[in-house]
């Protein structure tokens, strides 16, 4: 068969002769490739990590169906960042031509690509890998052929063949990526040695046939991270934090910790307190069994890889508690002979008690030497204000390339979550001393070992409104003469829908508009579930228009339908899927929201107090096709100004009074839970609080009474403010997801979640707790407490004030007439269990699942969703 003929698709790799043929493709697409510009590049490199981002759900599904091996929602975290963050690090730095410039000293650097690229993917994390290592090769103009593990094939050939195909239709030559489809060591050997460089992850065996491969290998060594725990640490914080990380994807990443180091001093505490949050420490007999089946003839067992507790125990020969996180094994010995010395890749930990300081540096090293790990990852947990001699004694002595200070070292090791200057990387170098030629996090350019010291930092906070928020009864008419006499607006689009059109709310607007000699145009035809549809028809009126400012009248449905409109009026070339794929961090989503204002000013008034869309950088819009709500966030939504007139708001239905009320307080206990809030979003939220508990039953009962509409005003967009900044939850996640499948009302589907997911999240030992920089330790039941005494709640204890609390929850919602069960409301049972499963997904999916204090698994989510269905825990 001529080779010149093949098409990079027709080749399917399961012999040496495929292989050639493959890699002729490649060289070839590559050497196209390097005459690509910057820009090209760049264009390139997006396209692909938005595509991976994109997957990073089904993909997790299929590499843990297919390894066996860890837990679906963190595989998806790290599909996610491995797309997210690598972009995000790398969408500035230069890669083509000159890259670096110094006239005054005479230096230029250029930068060309070294050819093709040998990828070994491991069986551990083999589609974020694949991910990460593909978007490396499309920065910097060089080919990759990838060699997966034979059992996990087919996950990380199709996360290389998703980026391939996005890269391709933004302009890559075709062939530029490829594969071994049917691995052997025969393949892989021949893909080390005739490619340019290999980028090899996988066990020592591996790396060590990387090296003698005769190819420039960048390798990485076997991890064995010790947390020192000093007596001046924070105690609730290195234990959570350890546990976070050691079962996070089941302890596979290579920089979890593999055992603790405390101090004499705080050993008990550190003891105490991980037992408390769930692990289990082995009596002698059982820590037998767990020597006997972690190591077989001195090497790691596979099957305890990536396992829970509970499995392992069983594989070991006894039985634990299913809920157990980690198991924990106390032992004395750091010699090569102690199977707990070693890396485990697991939910594993061993336990030394240290007499001082210096045996806690003397037994990590000594495990280092040992038992292995030399060069990846050592962690120090410490009083770094105050004992920074010791922390740089730490440093100094621990051979390693990674030394993380009051940082969970999965997450912490792997960059760019706990400290900001630390480059992300799913391969992590370890210098000479774990004979690696890479010493840093491998990226772009790997010259120099370099050591790293990573101190843990929270991530800057904000708070951010419209730039004029004008409340009161009465302010609409006298807030809109700005619109004249300050701003010097001549046209304005009004955004409604047909009921309030139609029965004259409007008028107030237009009256006003008419008397400046403002021309104005109304749109009405907004749905209560506004559709993406829905919003492409206002954008079309108003580039027919041309308005230089935009009015949004109404519930959340025509302020949110109004923020879509003002995006695709602005700039129609906007991506709608991209603007709603979820991120981590608001600040490093792969999608950059356009610069919004340029052509319109954005003004929003509610007419009813609930949603605080006047005051957020959120809108909900719903895909007419698939019925799908999807919930945008950026800060480039919020409006330029809010009008908050109780005058719009008198003549509320009571439905539509109790479901936006409850959906306020729903925002402000989320707001305060959230691992994202901060002193300035918890005085807001608590107000809003008080002040529903005190005016929703009299604004419920009586409309027109005057002082409770205008309070539930100010609670509503209060708690707007607070939640535009501390982001929300997950009862918000699960009650888009029931609104968009079974048409339940927005408030009354938080109403009936409420309840249920504050007990969810108040638990003493969640299975995962929130992940976010600042949040250290769960606490969401002392923060639910906080908000029960500061609304009248009391109680012998803090468990009775918890209860009481949710009573009168529960109360405040039957006192408004929203009913107790999803059940209740008529949902036919079959269809609402037939729908459970992807609901259950989607919710997981959801923006605001990411702030919640305790980060839900699907399953957990599943069971909220029946209980709320019941009335009963399934």
């Amino acid at each position: 068969m001529n080779k010149e003929n093949q098409t990079p698709e027709a080749v399917f790799v399961a012999s040496t002769e495929a292989l050639e043929m493959k890699l002729t493709q490649i060289r070839k697409a590559q050497a196209q490739y390097a005459t690509y510009t910057q820009e090209q590049v760049d264009a390139i490199f997006k396209a692909a990590a938005l595509a991976a981002n994109h997957a990073r759900i089904p993909l997790a599904k299929m590499a843990v169906e297919e390894t066996g091996m860890g837990i679906v929602e963190d595989k998806v975290i790290k599909n996610n960042y491995a797309a997210e963050h690598i972009y995000n690090h790398y969408k500035n730095v230069k890669t083509c031509g000159v890259i670096e410039e110094d006239k005054e000293f005479g230096i230029v650097k250029l930068a060309e690509p070294i050819g093709v690229i040998a990828a070994v993917i491991p069986t551990t994390n083999p589609t974020s890998t694949a991910i990460f290592k593909c978007l490396l090769a499309l920065k910097t103009r060089n080919g990759i052929i990838i060699s997966p593990h034979p059992r996990a094939k087919e996950s990380t050939i199709t996360a290389a063949k998703i980026v391939m195909e996005a890269a391709e239709k933004a302009g890559a030559p075709k062939g530029l990526i490829g594969w071994v489809d049917v691995p052997s060591l025969e393949l892989t050997n021949m893909v080390m040695k005739e490619a340019d460089i290999i980028l090899a992850t996988g066990g020592p065996g591996m790396v060590k046939a990387a090296y003698s491969s005769g190819t420039p290998a960048i390798g990485v060594g076997a991890g064995n991270a010790s947390a020192v725990i000093d007596k001046s640490a924070d105690i609730l914080n290195a234990v959570n934090s350890i546990i976070l990380s050691k079962t996070f994807d089941n302890g596979m990443i290579c920089a979890t910790e593999q055992t603790i180091i405390a101090h004499k001093d705080v050993y008990d505490a550190v003891k105490a307190e991980m037992i408390r949050r769930g692990c289990y420490f082995l009596n002698d007999e059982e820590k037998n069994k767990i020597r006997k089946t972690m190591l077989i003839n001195g090497a790691l067992n596979a099957k305890i890889v990536g396992q829970r507790p509970v499995t392992i125990a069983k594989l070991a020969g006894f039985d634990i508690p299913d809920d157990v996180k980690v198991i924990v094994g106390e032992v004395e010995s750091t010699s090569v002979d102690e199977a707990f010395a070693h890396e485990k890749l697991t939910t594993i930990l061993a336990m030394y008690k240290a007499e001082n300081f210096e045996d806690a540096m003397d037994k990590a090293e000594q495990l280092l030497n040992n038992a292995g790990g030399l060069g990846h990852t050592a962690s120090l947990w410490i009083d770094n204000v105050h004992e920074r001699e010791k922390l740089l004694t730490f440093a100094d002595r621990m051979k390693t390339c990674r030394i993380l200070v009051n940082t969970p070292s999965s997450l912490g090791g792997i960059g760019d979550l706990y400290n900001f200057k630390f480059a992300p990387s799913l391969t992590l170098g370890c210098g000479s001393w774990g004979g690696n030629s890479v010493s840093e996090n491998v990226g772009v350019k790997h010259l120099l070992n370099i050591k790293t010291v990573a101190e843990r930092r929270e991530n800057m906070l904000w708070f951010r409104t419209p730039q004029k928020v004008y409340f009161k009864k009465g302010c609409l008419p006298v807030a809109l003469d700005e619109l004249k006499s300050v701003l010097g607006k001549k046209r304005v689009f009004l955004v409604t829908d047909s009921f309030l059109y139609k029965n004259g709310f409007t008028k107030v607007i237009t009256d006003k508009l008419t008397e400046m000699g403002i021309t104005y145009t109304v749109f009405s035809d907004v749905e209560p579930d506004p559709t993406l549809l829905s919003a492409q028809k206002g954008a079309e009126a108003m580039r027919s228009f041309e308005p230089d400012c935009i009015i949004a009248l109404g519930g959340g449905s025509a302020m949110d339908a109004g923020k879509i409109m003002w995006v695709l009026y602005e700039h129609p070339e906007a991506d709608f899927l991209d603007m709603a794929m979820r991120f981590i961090d608001i600040r490093k989503r792969v999608y950059t929201f356009p610069k919004m204002g340029e052509k319109a000013y954005f003004i929003a008034i509610p007419t009813s107090s609930g949603t605080g869309s006047e005051v957020t950088p959120f809108a909900v819009i719903t895909d007419q096709n698939t019925g799908t709500k999807y919930p945008l966030a950026d800060y480039e939504l919020l409006p330029n100004m809010a009008i908050v007139d109780t005058d719009l708001m008198m003549s509320g239905p009571k439905g539509l009074t109790a479901a936006s009320g409850y959906d306020a307080m729903v925002h402000a206990l989320e707001a305060y839970a959230s691992v994202m809030a901060t002193d300035y979003t918890d005085g807001l939220a608590i107000r809003a609080m008080q002040l529903i508990f005190k005016y929703l039953p009299t604004a419920y009962e009586d409309g027109a009474n005057v002082q409770a509409r205008e309070k539930m005003a100010s609670a509503a967009t209060m708690a707007g403010m607070a939640f535009a900044n501390a982001f929300l939850g997950v009862c918000h996640s699960m009650a888009h997801k029931l609104g968009a499948y079974h048409h339940l009302p927005h408030g009354v589907a938080n109403a009936l979640l409420l309840t249920i997911v504050m007990r969810f999240n108040a638990a003493d030992k969640p299975r995962k707790m929130g992940v976010f920089s600042q949040y250290q330790y769960p606490h969401a039941f002392e923060r639910y407490v906080e908000c029960a005494e500061a609304c009248g709640a009391t109680g012998k204890d803090d468990q009775e004030v918890f209860e009481n609390f949710l009573k009168k929850l529960e109360d405040l919602r039957d006192a408004v007439g929203i009913k107790k069960t999803i059940q209740e409301y008529g949902i036919d049972e079959q269809k609402f269990l037939d729908s459970l499963d992807q609901m259950s997904e989607d919710a997981f999916d959801d923006q605001c699942t990411g702030a919640n204090p305790r980060y839900p698994l699907i399953s957990e989510i599943r069971d909220m969703y029946l209980e709320a269905y019941y009335g009963e825990k399934k």
